[in-house]
């Protein structure tokens, strides 16, 4: 009786060189490559400032805190949205939480009363974010209003409420496990590094793979749609705002760690280059696309160039004006981009 010839099993499928992966994202490819050709050209200049460990330490120590800024403008752009108020978010949270802990912790405090004020100043300061958050998203969802009008009202109370409490002045004198968060290190890695990393990679997760970030995803390709398919719409977008807001939180804890204070107009000139970061790293303005991995290299990539500005005496009013500039043709860039995905879409359908 013949038998059947013995079939060699298939050879595993080889797995995709790096190259090849960037390849996949035409965003990722073209941040990667602006970071070499931007690390040459002020290596070049500036060799003995730029390429050492004391502008690469400190780069680490001043990414984070509008890294952390950033990821909570970044989810909601990609409802459709936007979130102007989250320099102010963070700088109540951070002003609530200074308040109580200049107030209840004297030098001759025991330690175990201390670490009790310092749970109760970053709980008081994380339901502050909430409660903006929570107002925010409820006027956008279920009143209908605009995000952009919504945000620039909650921004303009916040930081009212906050210059009227402390008459525009700075809080500052912390315990030194609060300076810890945003000076201290950890194997050598700053802590406020990996305080950024951790909210990197929750919101990836969370919004690449949990059902939260799909529907929001759903929500800012079109509204109406994912409504009709049956996802609440109203509290996903509260969601959103929340979340935000909670992200404002952590910002706010980094912020008055690293400073050694609070004061109602730190950190104003980061607004525009949240929405810059978040665009250039491949969100879509419109809503429904954004990647985390985009946004880091995009921060690597502003870190960059705003530390080799300043190795070379540029003015801060030039880098500016260059940031604007640069927001303009990352939103050129996207536009092509999301052409010529569409283009390659039909192509491959039409075969």
């Amino acid at each position: 009786m013949p038998t059947k010839a013995a079939t060699a099993p298939a050879a595993p499928a080889p797995r995709p060189s790096f190259m090849a992966w960037l390849g996949r994202d035409p965003t990722v490819t073209m941040l990667a490559a602006l970071i070499v050709l931007a690390v040459i050209f002020f290596g070049a200049l500036a060799p003995a400032r730029f390429l050492s460990g004391e502008t690469l330490r400190a780069m680490a120590f001043q990414m984070p805190e509008l890294g952390i800024l950033a990821l909570a403008m970044m989810i909601p752009l990609m409802s459709g949205g936007l979130n102007l108020a989250i320099i102010a978010t963070a700088n109540l949270s951070a002003l609530v939480m200074a308040a109580i802990l200049t107030k209840m912790i004297g030098p001759a405090s025991p330690p175990q009363a201390a670490a009790g004020v310092i749970a109760l100043a970053l709980a008081a300061g994380l339901a502050t974010s909430l409660v903006i958050g929570l107002i925010t998203g409820m006027i956008v969802a279920f009143l209908g209003v605009h995000p952009i009008l919504v945000t620039l009202g909650t921004m303009t109370a916040v930081k009212g409420i906050a210059v009227y409490a402390t008459n525009g002045g700075v809080i500052g004198g912390f315990p030194p496990a609060i300076l810890f968060l945003g000076n201290g290190t950890l194997a050598g890695v700053p802590v406020p590094m990996l305080l950024f990393v951790l909210c990197a990679a929750a919101v990836a997760v969370l919004m690449s793979h949990a059902p939260f970030g799909v529907a929001v995803r759903m929500i800012g390709s079109n509204e109406k749609a994912t409504r009709y398919s049956g996802v609440a719409t109203d509290w996903m977008l509260v969601g959103v705002y929340v979340v935000s807001s909670l992200l404002c939180w952590v910002a706010a804890v980094v912020m008055m760690a690293r400073f050694n204070s609070a004061r109602a107009g730190y950190a104003e000139s980061y607004l525009l280059i949240t929405i810059l970061a978040a665009v250039l790293g491949g969100v879509d303005p419109n809503g429904g696309f954004g990647k985390v991995l985009g946004l880091f290299l995009s921060l690597i990539l502003l870190q960059i160039i705003s530390t080799g500005f300043n190795l070379l005496g540029f003015s801060p009013h030039l880098t500016e004006a260059i940031w604007g500039a640069t927001m303009i043709l990352a939103i050129a860039i996207a536009l092509v981009r999301d052409r010529w995905m569409a283009h390659l879409w039909l192509k491959r359908t039409s075969k």
